[in-house]
């Protein structure tokens, strides 16, 4: 009984701590100030499981069909994707560098996500990150699929298939 005792009171002053520490202001929220370990952890942890858990939604259609993939590279274009993420033949720019967490090079991540995963992060965005929500500008789903279509596919893309893609039918 007395060992529970302790680990209550233990538990207790932990989040007490934590509670001065998160809400007395003494965590940095500045993007210069690199997180706790804990912090990004967590972040990183429930960011991953909630995304796992809410994309569902299945493609209406194929989105290995060349013109659903060229539709999204044109969206990718027009939503301003390339200025985080990049493209093939473009660079991110200048001020994605200062974001924290930085936004994550779709081609080392797009295998090893779901065409769904991606396609729920588009529409829905990730709070406290620079991913907005592209479904709350009523950017069509089918649009936000073709993205989605488009970024599974991105590691194969050349930059000359890129800037064909992403100049025609402007």
């Amino acid at each position: 009984m007395r060992i529970l005792a302790t680990i209550g009171v233990l538990g207790i002053l932990v989040a007490i701590a934590a509670a001065i520490f998160f809400l007395g202001g003494f965590y940095s929220v500045a993007a210069t100030s690199p997180e706790p370990d804990a912090v990004r952890w967590a972040l990183i942890y429930v960011r991953t499981v909630s995304i796992e858990h809410h994309a569902v939604e299945k493609p209406p259609m194929s989105l290995d069909d060349p013109a659903t993939v060229q539709s999204g590279a044109r969206v990718f274009a027009r939503l301003g994707c390339p200025n985080c993420h990049g493209a093939p033949g473009v660079d991110w720019a200048k001020f994605s560098e200062g974001m924290r967490p930085g936004p994550p090079d779709l081609n080392e991540i797009a295998p090893a996500l779901t065409a769904q995963q991606i396609f729920w992060v588009v529409k829905n965005g990730i709070n406290m990150t620079g991913m907005p929500s592209f479904g709350a500008i009523k950017t069509p789903d089918n649009d936000l699929w073709a993205v989605a279509a488009f970024v599974k596919k991105l590691p194969l893309v050349t930059p000359d298939d890129y800037k064909a893609w992403t100049e025609a039918k402007q």
